[in-house]
């Protein structure tokens, strides 16, 4: 029996949930009912012409990608226009598209996951881990009665209390609270100049720390009395596996040069090639890797103290401010190998329908494009060193 293209995406969002995406990118189902039937699934980096004829040539009722066809806002997708028009062939094909981006650049485990596989690597974490909410405590002792009720529920209401599905989530102890209410106080239980000593509870929440002001409003407005005591504590962040880039370790060390052939072998050829930049006999073994354009978490590699960086897209300037960086003693920084941007990304196409695969078993044939959607398509062989320097 065949699958809805529901249970394909929900497949895809349990793996690579749409949260972990950054706010800029639009990720998700593109085009396709939720409720059609899909027995065949194609995945490739890139929805361009290439990889659309394939889908619908072979029949697939999804093309699922890394990169996002319409990744900035569009007034319109008329077939005129270069996406207009792969948008209305998939429809009249019947073939949904579906974008899993910087979600799964994100996701544990993703697309540097993928790429660290590939090149043998062993990941030990991620390279710049994913920002996590922020979360504070709040402790509010109040006195045995209804009003233990009226605050939990107006914390709740004021955002304390949420724990991933679960809402209204507390802890709740028993003790005794002591106080003397002074001259000018107006106390809700007791007498000025009397000691007072009450059977109170003890209410822990946790809450998003955005929402203290909120919190805090709300239980002086619920609390019984004048002055109610509590305490709000921030939360150390919890660990996480998830966010961009990963780093991992090699087998044994090997030098650059050897390291860089590794990767070739282990990426698809392109054009690009790979290249590094560093000493050639320099030995490698830890090595921090990020599928796609890394060019921003190249001071994340610098500062994890890695032996090379793996990644796409770098850029002249800060390669060669890196490297005059790491020329300076007792200043080392890692080699880069710069690899293509397509090739980076291509082996988690495989994990992605390993992960439909597994979950779908036989009612969802799943395919990876081994087309080359790279943009560069053509290099002249070079000669490295043959210009020398101008004679003085």
């Amino acid at each position: 029996m065949t699958a809805r293209l529901a249970d394909v995406t929900a497949v895809l969002e349990a793996a690579y949930p749409p949260a972990l995406a950054q706010d800029w990118d639009a990720v998700g189902l593109v085009c396709g009912d939720p409720d059609d039937r899909v027995s065949s699934v194609l995945f490739a980096v890139d929805p361009v012409h290439e990889t659309v004829d394939e889908a619908i040539g072979s029949g697939a009722q999804l093309l699922v990608t890394h990169h996002p066809l319409l990744l900035r806002g569009v007034h319109g997708v008329g077939a005129d226009t270069p996406k207009g028009a792969l948008v209305h062939r998939l429809i009249r094909a019947g073939t949904g598209l579906y974008t899993a981006h910087t979600n799964a650049d994100s996701a544990d485990p993703g697309v540097s996951d993928a790429l660290a596989a590939a090149i043998g690597l062993e990941v030990e974490a991620p390279l710049q881990p994913a920002a996590v909410d922020e979360l504070d405590k709040i402790v509010v002792f109040v006195p045995v009665g209804p009003a233990i009720t009226a605050v939990h529920e107006a914390l709740s209401a004021a955002g304390a209390g949420q724990i991933g599905d679960y809402s209204h989530c507390s802890f709740a102890t028993a003790g005794t609270g002591q106080f003397l209410p002074l001259e000018g106080a107006n106390p809700a239980i007791g007498r000025v100049g009397k000691l007072e000593r009450v059977a109170e509870t003890r209410l822990e929440m946790v809450l998003p720390r955005h929402r203290r002001a909120a919190v805090v409003a709300a239980l002086r407005a619920a609390h019984p009395y004048e002055e109610p005591a509590f305490d709000v504590l921030e939360l150390a962040a919890p660990p996480s596996s998830a966010g961009l880039g990963r780093i991992g370790t090699l087998p044994a060390a090997e030098p650059l040069s050897a390291f860089t052939g590794r990767v070739n072998r282990g990426l698809p050829p392109t054009a690009w090639g790979v290249r590094a930049a560093g000493d050639p006999d320099r030995p490698i073994r830890r090595v921090a890797v990020c599928g796609g354009a890394g060019d921003s978490a190249l001071g994340a590699a610098i500062a994890a103290g890695v032996d090379a960086y793996v990644t796409a897209d770098l850029r002249h300037h800060p390669a060669s401010e890196h490297l005059l960086a790491g020329s300076l003693p007792g200043r080392p920084t890692p080699a880069l190998v710069d690899v293509a941007h397509w090739a980076s990304e291509w082996p988690w196409c495989a994990q992605a329908a390993d992960v439909v695969r597994a979950a779908l078993g036989g009612s969802v044939e799943v395919r990876v494009s081994r087309l080359r959607t790279d943009p560069w398509t053509i290099a002249a062989p070079g000669t490295p060193g043959t210009m020398g320097r101008t004679p003085s």
